[in-house]
């Protein structure tokens, strides 16, 4: 008679404090999962960042030679790099900086300011001319909403005061973390001069250039010092407009003349324009919404809407908002089309539970499952992890597994109370027998994800989850099963099974059949142990034919 701490027996003893834990492990996770951030995928960092710079004037082999190349070795002595690229054309270059994947967001942030003060170190090495390096970190951000804006008869600059109006708004929503104005072309003088008048002048296009540079020049002006005051001086003149721009005085030939007088000065925008954005066929300027990280998108998608319906019902007529991408409901959708397929999954085991078990011992083991999803959304909550695609799909993958402990003690207490058995030890025998056997099993099964949640990369970092919630709801059944099934085995089975005649339960015709099998294969080890070998080669084999993509 084997002694020692049972779990199990502690069970039925405590059964107070047992229904206690049961109710609490419901009541919080019902409350974590209202509480869990929904996403559509998991939160993963990615490891890139771009550096622009700009040369005018310059071949791409001198950019490439006096600019890219320098970036490129210091670049060359981060820590943590995976591979860095440079790519140079006539007057631009461009350098691709990727570290390796799965590192932790601090090491990344630190990598980022690294590579920046590696560049600033070289900056007076570059030739003068060189504009840049313009920096991108920030591939991590998804636009949560985009809404197109459109004002008619209203030109793009008018639009862009009424866009950076509700910019300005949707900042004070507390869950965005950033709002982004897409589109927007700047605006710009255009200063076309006259061949002609410049040659009867006797001056060159260079001149002209100088004489705007001079007069739009900052510079300081001095202060004047009284007995009460001190006053600064400045000098008028700067030039703030197309119109302020046209009537700059040029010297030539001894005397001034206007900028009007030997170019046309017109005001536009930027052209070719950089970056437009257009919607069913018009240009627009697109409000982008950001939230905060690990937040319901869900929630946060209803309080941005309810934020807009409110500007826009302060807005002009003359001014349209239409969302035309929608973040919160595509997570929404796919959410759903997870927790269907959950629920389905859940209904199939649960049907399989009943058929095979009987309706009694098949209620024991559906109270199982709310148990042990209860816990996993509570650890999930307290870890700060969402529902997505992984999470909701690591489940999907556990409740095919997380029944089977369960089911084991289940069939265990059955047993003996059909050879007779009081119920308190038929509840307390599966510990003794079967429990460690079971944990064995599930820590087997746990290990067989391993490798995902360990893996040093982008795709283990996306995909990880799969290892740690479906290890934590296995953990989980096992603890259920040995502590709250004996407990509901106790309140739901009968006290003597139909039948119960202290015979031996396995003299079934099923039973007979599978003990001949088993006492086959055990005969003729060696064949079986062959034939598991040639399997295995096969299926190796058969790996090497299999689609490998992340």
């Amino acid at each position: 008679m084997k002694t020692g701490f049972n779990l199990s027996a502690w069970a039925v003893k405590h059964q107070a404090l047992v229904l206690f834990m049961i109710l609490t492990t419901l009541i919080a996770g019902g409350g974590s999962y209202m509480k869990l951030g929904r996403l559509e995928d998991p939160n993963f960092n990615v490891p890139l960042m771009t550096a622009v710079v700009i040369w005018p004037g310059a071949t791409a082999q001198e950019v490439q030679d006096q600019v890219m190349n320098k970036i490129e070795s210091r670049l060359r002595e981060l820590n943590g790099l995976d591979y860095v690229k440079t790519f140079s054309r006539q007057g631009y270059g461009a350098v691709s900086l990727r570290m390796k994947g799965g590192l932790p967001q601090q090491q990344l942030t630190d990598a980022w300011y690294q590579a920046r003060k590696k560049i600033g170190d070289i900056q007076q090495e570059f030739p003068a001319g060189v504009r840049g390096p313009y920096f991108n970190d920030e591939y991590n951000d998804l636009y949560m909403s985009l809404y197109a804006i459109q004002g008619d008869g209203l030109s793009m600059a008018e639009l862009l005061e009424y866009a950076e109006k509700i910019k300005r708004d949707l900042q004070s929503v507390p869950t965005l973390s950033k709002v982004d104005i897409l589109g927007k072309q700047p605006e710009k003088v255009f200063v076309e001069l006259s061949g002609k008048h410049l040659g009867a002048l006797g001056m060159s296009p260079q001149e002209v250039i100088d004489s705007l540079v001079r007069q739009n020049l900052m510079s300081p002006s001095g202060s004047v010092d009284t007995r009460s005051d001190h006053v600064f001086a400045r000098v008028d003149g700067a030039l703030h407009s197309a119109a302020d721009v046209a009537k700059v005085s040029i010297e030539a030939g001894g005397r001034l003349v206007r900028l009007s007088d030997i170019a046309t000065v017109r005001a536009g925008y930027e052209d070719p324009p950089a970056y437009t954005v257009r919607h069913n066929g018009h240009p627009v300027l697109v409000i982008a919404t950001t939230m905060t990280p690990n937040a319901n998108i869900l929630k946060v998608g209803k309080a941005v809407d309810e934020r807009m319906a409110a500007i826009q019902a302060n807005l002009p007529s003359s001014i349209s908002v239409e969302k035309y991408e929608d973040q919160p409901k595509v997570v929404e959708e796919s959410v759903w089309e997870f927790e269907r397929s959950f629920l389905e999954a859940l209904a199939i085991v649960l049907a399989v539970s009943f058929l095979s078990l009987g309706r009694q011992a098949g209620v024991v083991v559906a109270a199982s499952v709310p148990l042990v999803l209860g816990i996993v959304l509570v650890v999930m909550y307290l870890a700060g992890w969402n529902l997505d695609r992984i999470s909701l799909g690591s489940l999907i993958i556990a409740l095919g597994l997380l029944v089977d402990d369960a089911i084991i003690a289940v069939e265990m207490m059955v047993l003996k109370l059909e050879e007779g058995w009081d119920r308190a030890k038929a509840a307390t025998f599966a510990y003794t027998s079967t429990a460690f056997p079971m944990l064995t099993g599930t820590m087997v099964t746990v290990a067989g994800f391993m490798p995902v949640g360990f893996a040093k990369s982008t795709a283990g970092e996306y995909a990880g989850g799969i290892f740690w919630v479906v290890g934590i709801a296995l953990v989980a059944s096992w603890f259920v099963a040995v502590i709250f099934t004996p407990y509901l085995g106790m309140k739901l089975l009968p006290s003597t099974m139909a039948g119960g005649s202290h015979a031996d339960p396995y003299d079934k015709p099923i039973y007979h059949r599978l003990r001949k099998w088993v006492d086959w294969c055990v005969g003729q080890r060696w064949k079986v142990l062959a034939a598991t070998g040639i399997f295995f080669v096969l299926a190796g084999l058969g790996m090497t034919l299999v689609q490998q993509q992340f």
